[in-house]
């Protein structure tokens, strides 16, 4: 009994830390594909240069791990307001398939970018001293690291709440999804809230690959190889629920997590089986309410 109640602890802590990870790269591609109707199939490239910033400041510079993070967001999401208004502004309203040529291009670019700058492999990461080591939970150990990537988690679903459902912000930026034309009538500049939703989405994106970076391994293919779960996520949530995405992102680390862990051998590909029947099942999200 003992056993199995550690083993069932060690499935929901491992898959929630892992889900909130998921949950903070893939809220900033809801806002950006759910909400800005954008498909921004590069937003895995921000995920991936935030995680390389984080690490090479520490491991070059020394930098403490918190400012590391500090520093990639800030990176990342001025490098993205960059490419809002010289790339992705061009895609406002195109064809689908334009914005998914576009970025994945601009994807296979970040891939050889990385690859030439850091090398071809795993991109290794040394963890802050404190973030080392396990803490007894009473029924087992736990890594410290996974409780502070639950606590970020948390922290970033508090902070979306308050920013989208309780600032004005919020307000401006769904009546701007909604109807563009009549936002800038009454005196809103619908291009700087999209700018600013933008870099929002790419710096939880940068955030989510430098505090997940001990999860999922830094290799420049990182903007490839996680995409078909960041996009499961987005679309099992129903495009636009950030509250449905946060449920989706913790299911599926926990079925991934439990997956690898009860059928080592077989468990990674247990979670995209499980994936492509919710797709088939409830292609218009997990919790979305059916027309009647």
């Amino acid at each position: 009994m003992a056993s199995a109640a550690s083993s069932l602890t060690f499935i929901l802590l491992y898959g929630v830390s892992y889900g909130l990870v998921l949950f903070i790269i893939s809220i900033g591609l809801v806002i950006t594909m759910g909400l800005m109707r954008v498909m921004n199939l590069a937003h895995g490239a921000f995920a991936a240069i935030g995680g390389y910033i984080a690490v090479g400041v520490m491991t070059n510079f020394g930098i403490p791990f918190p400012l590391a993070v500090v520093a990639a967001v800030a990176g990342v999401v001025a490098l993205s307001v960059v490419l809002e208004r010289l790339v992705f502004v061009n895609l406002y309203g195109a064809p689908e398939l334009d914005q998914v040529l576009m970025t994945i291009g601009i994807n296979f670019i970040v891939i050889g970018g990385l690859t030439i700058f850091f090398g071809p492999n795993v991109y290794p990461i040394s963890l802050p001293d404190y973030l080392t080591g396990n803490v007894d939970l009473g029924i087992r150990n736990f890594e410290i690291y996974r409780l502070f990537v639950i606590a970020m988690g948390l922290i970033v679903v508090v902070g979306l709440w308050i920013m989208f459902e309780k600032t004005s912000f919020g307000a401006k930026l769904r009546a701007a999804v909604d109807n563009p034309s009549m936002t800038r009538v009454i005196g809103i500049n619908v291009n700087r809230v999209f700018i600013i939703a933008f870099g929002i989405g790419s710096g939880l994106a940068a955030l989510g690959g430098a505090i997940g970076a001990g999860m999922l391994p830094l290799e420049p293919y990182y903007p490839m190889k996680y995409l078909v779960l960041v996009l499961v996520v987005v679309a099992l949530s129903g495009f636009g629920n950030m509250r449905a995405s946060l449920a989706v992102a913790v299911l599926v680390g926990i079925v991934d997590t439990a997956g690898r862990f009860l059928v080592p051998s077989f468990g990674g590909f247990i979670i995209y089986i499980v994936l492509v029947v919710l797709m088939v099942l409830r292609p218009e999200g997990l919790f979305t309410k059916r027309a009647a």
